[in-house]
């Protein structure tokens, strides 16, 4: 039997996060969203471009993520741009609050899902990558495609 690629239940990606940063470590936290915004989301109308998350007095909020407003939606629709609250662990936050006091390191969402009815946000401690980490990246990955086409054709 043909083995099949395991299902990717990602309702939005921020690629260019894994391009614009070294991803250090990742966690899955659980967002806090009103109504509108739940279905907003599980209609994948949700934008992570230029998102990013914050500890603030103990808590991490997930800022400039921007879900579209619901179509059905009366006049208690909710702000596109609000800022969220993500659900995590004391440990957790504590570990995150102490890794972006480092210079250089922030906290930038990877992945929004859905995971047993509750959307979750991938979010990954982050390093900045300078232009020529960037283009040996691009070199890198053209490489390991060369290879596997080389493979794919004589293997």
């Amino acid at each position: 039997m043909a083995k099949s690629k395991p299902k990717d239940n990602a309702l939005a990606q921020n690629r260019k996060a894994r391009h614009d940063y070294n991803i250090l470590e990742t966690y899955e936290a659980g967002i806090a969203l009103t109504g509108t915004e739940i279905k907003s989301v599980r209609a994948s109308r949700i934008n992570l471009k230029d998102g990013f998350a914050q500890v603030k007095n103990g808590e991490v909020w997930l800022m400039n993520v921007h879900i579209s407003l619901y179509d059905q939606g009366n006049i208690f629709n909710h702000d596109p741009l609000r800022n969220r609250k993500l659900l995590l662990h004391k440990k957790e936050i504590k570990h995150l609050s102490e890794e972006t006091q480092k210079k250089g390191i922030t906290i930038v969402p990877l992945k929004v899902y859905i995971k047993n009815g509750f959307a979750k946000v991938l979010i990954g401690i982050a390093q900045g990558k300078h232009v020529y980490d960037k283009r040996e990246t691009i070199k890198r990955r053209d490489q390991e495609r060369e290879i596997r086409r080389t493979l794919k054709n004589y293997g």
